[in-house]
């Protein structure tokens, strides 16, 4: 593909997650924010792992300076999407994108978000359960949204594998 129209692809998903940032979808006691993470899945497919990296650090970046994020959006949104990126380019599926990003999210994000990010930038402890729990939840919805979005742009002629 070429390089401006992956930069232009990138440069829209950006916007799209954190226009969306704030939409969740309450699940009993919590709050999914999936946003992110269909994005993820999407930049994963249509423009690689690096530039979508590179949309989840600036939608990250972002989100953080207009107050709508916090700082546990770094790990958990660049090594899902890379992770999600890296599976889409070995599988050759979107649904190993999506289990990059879950896997990416959900599972490792959480964890540097647990070890790292919270007790060293937030100055916080936070239950493993709650805060894998959490991202996993979100992530899997997000994935699920992005498989589903794909599909619609496929049958709109708008992306092809």
């Amino acid at each position: 593909m070429m390089e401006t129209k992956k930069i232009a692809r990138a440069v829209i998903l950006v916007a799209m997650a954190v226009a969306l940032s704030p939409i969740f979808i309450p699940v009993g006691f919590i709050k999914l924010f999936p946003a992110q993470h269909m994005i993820n899945v999407i930049g994963a497919v249509m423009v690689g792992p690096w530039y979508a990296l590179g949309v989840a650090t600036a939608a990250a970046i972002i989100r953080n300076l207009l107050g709508v994020g916090t700082p546990l959006a770094f790990p958990g949104g660049m090594i899902g999407a890379f992770l999600a990126g890296l599976a889409y380019r070995a599988f050759k599926s979107i649904y190993g994108a999506a289990v990059g990003e879950v896997v990416g999210t959900g599972l490792l994000g959480a964890l540097v978000s647990l070890w790292i990010v919270a007790p060293v930038i937030m100055k916080k402890t936070m239950a493993a359960s709650v805060l894998v729990g959490a991202f996993a939840s979100s992530s899997l919805a997000g994935a699920i949204l992005g498989v589903v979005v794909l599909h619609i742009l496929r049958k709109a002629g708008i992306w092809h594998p």
